[in-house]
């Protein structure tokens, strides 16, 4: 059945800050800059936001190394609250990707995830730093790549410098989440598109004064921000599947008469594969696909890998 889910993803330019001011004093205008860009987006009511990396840090151009280090020890949890309480009054969920101090001092490129009721549900850490984060800044590397189990859907993150590794690409390609979202100052260009289709998920990104986008498990763009509006909203199906035209496309057109505007059967062009998607109350897209016994590009795909295995069918 038809699972919609709305997204927002916001990309401003770091706030500037006095470097003379009062570490509270800009705090207070960190919050109060993030109200006006969430404001943009509440109207629409949607069930997650999604922020930039280090959401909550100032333009490094001001501030020495010293001054963002005491910034951070006033900042404590206090924009991460305020983020909290937005969650829980529009019942949504919000990232909140910051630099977080650990216990031992040690530091974390992090991004929180608030679920609606304003309760942190879980944190991924930046997996693959670039390598000045460790050197100049005291950051360790991540090491895990939880699923956020989110009430719409199974959810992972990935952040900046993250996009450029396989293997943290090959982890989500195997657990195949609904949604990888993606905060960063680094749009990433193809590498978006990539891992949207090779994951066979929705990919959402928040780009600190870059395009924030929307991607397809085809890798289209399904909604992009622009150099007017640093932000955008879009209304996105779950109940999708990647399909190859091989053999199931003999099925289409009877899938089309049977259900009609109830189902939908994209082609992106090239790929030989199509999108999914039910838009019934009645009917899932899995239903459909054992119905008309369709498989699952994943599935062609090793059953493809798996013939080309099978004694004497190898060149020698």
């Amino acid at each position: 059945m038809a699972k919609y889910v709305t997204i927002s993803c916001l990309g401003p330019r770091p706030l500037v800050v006095d470097a003379h001011a009062p570490a509270q004093q800009a705090v207070e205008q960190m919050i109060q800059h993030w109200q006006r860009q969430l404001d943009q987006v509440l109207p629409d009511r949607p069930d997650m936001i999604i922020l930039p990396e280090a959401c909550d840090r100032p333009d490094q151009r001001t501030l020495s190394q010293d001054q963002k280090l005491a910034y951070y020890k006033v900042r404590g949890f206090q924009i991460r609250d305020f983020l909290a309480g937005v969650a829980k009054r529009h019942r949504c969920y919000v990232t909140y990707p910051a630099h977080i101090e650990a216990e031992d001092g040690t530091w974390r490129n992090a991004m929180q995830l608030i679920d609606r009721e304003g309760q942190v549900m879980g944190a991924y850490h930046k997996n693959y730093l670039v390598p000045d984060e460790y050197d100049k800044n005291n950051i360790r590397y991540g090491k895990e790549a939880p699923i956020f189990e989110c009430d719409f859907g199974r959810v992972a993150a990935a952040i900046c410098f993250d996009l450029n590794f396989d293997g943290l690409r090959e982890q989500y390609a195997k657990a195949k989440p609904d949604v990888i979202v993606f905060p960063s100052m680094y749009h990433g260009g193809i590498m978006q598109n990539y891992w949207a289709y090779s994951c066979r998920s929705y990919f959402a990104g928040a780009i600190a004064g870059l395009p924030c986008t929307v991607i397809t498990p085809l890798g289209e763009v399904a909604a992009q921000s622009t150099n007017y509006y640093s932000f955008i909203t879009t209304k996105i199906n779950l109940d999708y599947a990647v399909i190859h035209i091989d053999e199931n496309g003999a099925h289409f057109l009877k899938i089309k008469q049977k259900y009609g505007t109830n189902v939908k059967i994209h082609d992106p062009g090239y790929l030989g594969c199509v999108l999914l998607t039910s838009e019934s109350q009645d009917v899932t897209a899995k239903e459909i696909i054992a119905e008309f016994g369709l498989e699952l590009m994943d599935d062609y795909f090793r059953r493809s890998e798996a013939s080309r295995c099978m004694p004497g069918r190898i060149e020698r």
